[in-house]
């Protein structure tokens, strides 16, 4: 698996429910590229990785802080192979 776009310095919130990986590889996924896996919402964000059943209130802090959501498909397009 190699990276397409950089991790490196960026800060992911990890939401929702994934097809392809679980949250634990996702996390692992991020950290051994250099990204930082962020707890909660804040406009320090880069982006949230979005998987189904997100939860409202934390899809609607996003849009208020205007953070982007990636989906899980987008995610492996742009950062993975």
């Amino acid at each position: 698996m190699t990276m397409k776009e950089n991790l490196k310095d960026k800060s992911i919130l990890i939401s929702g429910v994934f097809e392809k990986y679980s949250r634990k590889e996702l996390k692992a996924i991020i950290e051994k590229n250099g990204g930082k896996n962020a707890s909660s919402i804040s406009k320090n964000l880069s982006f949230i990785l979005a998987g189904d059943k997100m939860g409202p209130s934390k899809k609607e802090k996003a849009i208020e802080l205007n953070i982007d959501m990636v989906s899980e498909a987008d995610f492996i397009r742009r950062f993975l192979d």
